[in-house]
């Protein structure tokens, strides 16, 4: 195999956050979900708890904080992943500026009863300037969360970036019935696993199947549901790969790292819109990783 095919199949990108949005949780589910490990842990819990493995530390294991970023690596449908996991409070922001110049991309982890918060908007801010594209995972969907419609304006007035809802969350917190995929048009219906960390299988029901999906999600649920697609066809961003490359649109998902709900359709449709590592500017000209 080709050196060029085998850096076509490479995605670099980092996940940034304020503290406690769950940006190493979701870390460790991408890493569960692409057969890195059997066990996902997270940075919360119990003393018997396992650690998440980016927290290699025993400051990190001990506080449930990154310090420090890590990179971690594996393999997963063809491609080969590289995640650049970065601390989240201010104290290591210096780390974390450093990380992002070696990445192609950013997730971007919202916490969805917090919005868009201090440290995020500045680690936005450095991506903006590297021109780094940026994807947005709207996280704690499980638990009481902010209107989705107020989330997204949220981003688009305080960050000044357009947002292109890739699918949509149906109820939050107790309520929380699953998402509705905007490009496949079927609905994934949530089920939260023990732990979560373990994979966990979703039922998934075609959104035109009314009377099954009723039935899962109730009435009232569905009804909303319908309205929610109504609005979001008439009045959202329509998904546009260039203006993603050029970090001028970020396709936003929702779902729960903690109990893995939406980890791994977020990273399918995440590796299908990402790219290859780009040329890069140096102080001695352009370095094009395929020459």
């Amino acid at each position: 195999m080709s050196l060029e095919s085998e850096i076509k199949k490479r995605r670099t990108f980092a996940i940034i956050s304020h503290p406690d949005a769950g940006k190493t949780t979701l870390t460790e589910k991408f890493l569960l979900y692409g057969g890195a490990i059997n066990l996902a842990g997270s940075v919360k819990g119990k003393k018997t708890a396992k650690h998440a493995v980016s927290d290699w530390m025993e400051i990190e294991k001990e506080r449930g904080i990154s310090v420090t970023s890590s990179v971690l690596q594996f393999n997963y449908e063809g491609y080969c992943i590289n995640i650049l996991d970065t601390p989240g409070h201010e104290d290591f922001s210096e780390d974390t500026y450093r990380t992002l110049m070696a990445a192609d991309s950013a997730v971007m982890v919202i916490d969805a009863s917090k919005g868009v918060e201090k440290q995020t908007i500045k680690l936005f801010k450095v991506c903006v300037m590297r021109h780094i594209p940026i994807f947005t995972f709207i996280n704690k969907m499980d638990r009481e969360a902010n209107d989705p419609f107020e989330l997204l304006d949220e981003i688009e007035s305080v960050l000044g970036i357009a947002t292109c809802p890739i699918n949509w969350p149906i109820g939050c917190g107790k309520e929380f019935k699953g998402v509705y995929d905007r490009k496949e048009k079927n609905v994934s219906l949530f089920k939260a696993a023990m732990n979560g960390q373990k994979e966990v299988d979703t039922e998934i029901v075609d959104a035109s199947d009314e009377a099954v999906l009723k039935d899962r999600i109730g009435d009232a649920f569905y009804d909303k549901l319908q309205e929610d697609i109504e609005l979001l066809d008439g009045a959202s961003a329509e998904f546009d790969q260039e203006m993603v490359s050029a970090g001028d649109l970020t396709p936003v998902f929702f779902g729960s790292a903690l109990t893995n709900f939406g980890v791994q359709t977020f990273l399918e449709h995440f590796l299908s819109m990402t790219t290859s590592p780009l040329p890069r500017k140096s102080d001695q000209g352009v370095i094009d990783p395929f020459t």
